[in-house]
């Protein structure tokens, strides 16, 4: 069973910066990409970041380039998303997720807030 579960998100300042983690089970975590994805207010859940499973090749949002940083230790099973310049416009729910046999599987989600 899949198991996703997200934790470090929290309450900063505009310009400050946040370590999200994701702790995965249930699947053979070193050959799946993983993804960040975000959902504000009242807008839709939008892709923030992914990382390829065995060279760690990663792709971004333009809106999170040169900010966040995806990375991911396979003997610890775990994904994270290094957040960095953050801006108000950052704040949403931050979602881990896998792919797996055509079933997008997501974690519970934690919350970022980004305000002075």
């Amino acid at each position: 069973q899949v198991q996703l579960v997200e934790s470090g998100g929290g309450l900063v300042q505009p310009g400050g910066s946040l370590r999200l983690s994701c702790a995965a089970s249930g699947f053979p975590f070193s050959s799946y990409v993983m993804s960040w994805y975000r959902q504000a207010p009242g807008k839709e859940r939008e892709l923030v970041a992914s990382i390829s499973a065995i060279s760690s090749s990663t792709t971004y949002a333009d809106s999170v380039k040169g900010r966040f940083t995806i990375s991911r230790d396979n003997g610890k099973k775990k994904v994270y998303l290094q957040m960095s310049s953050l801006k108000p416009e950052d704040t949403a729910v931050y979602y881990c997720s896998v792919l797996r046999s055509s079933t997008r599987y997501w974690g519970q989600g934690t919350q970022v807030t980004v305000s002075s």
